[in-house]
């Protein structure tokens, strides 16, 4: 009975007194380490990386490890790479390299391999980046029981335009909207691109799609048809809706080009179809909205001077606000969709470098 009292006491006075390092749980005791830290450390130099369509990036990723868990050898270190969607619960594989093993996946292979800088690097180049390598990545490096990540942001260097097809306004469903962006050499904007075109200056009172499904639109002037006079400057969101019913237009990003792009000195005005076929006597094509917009954005070009592109509509880019072209602004200026047939324009045309 003495036993058993002397029992009883200890344990509530271990109880009582037990280290900050043990947890009680239903009963269990768990040791937390904390005091070591973590086994493996993943980090990344910078959480964002800006570069251009073409051109070659680094997405830095570096992880430290504990030698006396692991021991020296680094033949058990898995690093992977994934892209991050909108969908949160889903990934796309971009690069998995474990020991002398190594696998790119989709349209990063040929492109993506590891920089190898010390061993303990796990950065990934991309080369001849793409408007669609945009976005969020996850370097995630395992060893045995233990893995850690981190998330480098990739942007690129380039435009957000508004869009809509001949059709007018408000014609696109989400589908529609993504392949109205890639005929005209962009991709579909995401909201963080169209949120910095907002605090660049962009106004629009027309919503669109963005890659997300969701329709919004920028206002840098509030006034009453769009969202009231009385409002604040802001990202107009409409929601999300249905991607096959719902129609709106579109806004687009696009990127630096590997090409040339200009206006074509021709002794007269032509129709479409002449604007077309000079553009190829010309050893080019006729240029491309989004081709217009990161000329005019990312070169400065400027021509006072309506030409043809290839969706029929007919625009000229200003970098210098002047009497009769553009006089309060720098923009791109929209004259419409004219009658393919019987108006007359000049053309702009784009000679893509090999």
């Amino acid at each position: 009975m003495k036993s058993l009292l002397l029992l009883v006491l200890i344990s509530i006075c271990w109880a009582d007194h037990q280290p900050d390092n043990y947890t009680l749980d239903h009963d269990r005791v768990i040791h937390i380490q904390a005091e070591n830290g973590p086994r493996l450390l993943v980090e990344a130099e910078q959480a964002r990386v800006v570069s251009y369509r073409g051109g070659n990036v680094t997405l830095p990723c570096k992880f430290y490890r504990d030698p006396t868990a692991f021991g020296s050898g680094t033949h058990k270190i898995r690093i992977k790479w994934t892209k991050l969607t909108s969908d949160y619960l889903k990934e796309v594989d971009v690069f998995v390299s474990m020991g002398y093993h190594r696998k790119a996946y989709g349209d990063y292979q040929g492109r993506v391999f590891l920089k190898g800088g010390s061993d303990n690097d796990a950065s990934l180049v991309i080369a001849d980046l793409t408007l669609d390598d945009y976005g969020k990545y996850k370097c995630e490096v395992i060893e045995g029981l233990e893995d850690d990540t981190a998330i480098v942001t990739l942007d690129l260097q380039g435009v957000v335009f508004p869009y809509f097809p001949r059709l007018g306004r408000y014609n696109l469903n989400f589908h529609e909207a993504q392949q109205a962006c890639l005929d005209q050499d962009a991709v579909i904007a995401s909201f963080d691109q169209l949120y910095d075109a907002w605090r660049s200056g962009l106004d629009w009172c027309n919503a669109g799609w963005l890659n997300d499904g969701s329709v919004q639109y920028p206002i840098t002037k509030p006034r009453e048809p769009c969202g009231g006079q009385n409002t604040v400057p802001g990202v107009r969101n409409y929601g999300f809706w249905d991607k096959e019913k719902s129609r709106y237009d579109v806004f687009c990003f696009t990127s630096n080009f590997n090409g040339r792009f200009y206006y074509l000195i021709h002794p007269t005005k032509l129709t479409y179809d002449e604007a077309v076929q000079a553009c190829l006597n010309d050893g080019a094509q006729i240029a491309k909205v989004g081709q217009i917009f990161a000329a005019w954005k990312l070169l400065g070009y400027d021509r006072c001077d309506a030409g043809w592109l290839a969706d029929g509509s007919v625009r000229y880019p200003i970098s210098r606000p002047r009497r009769r072209c553009s006089p309060t602004e720098a923009a791109v200026r929209f004259a419409g969709f004219p009658d393919k047939k019987h108006k007359l324009y000049g053309v702009y045309c784009f000679r893509a470098y090999n």
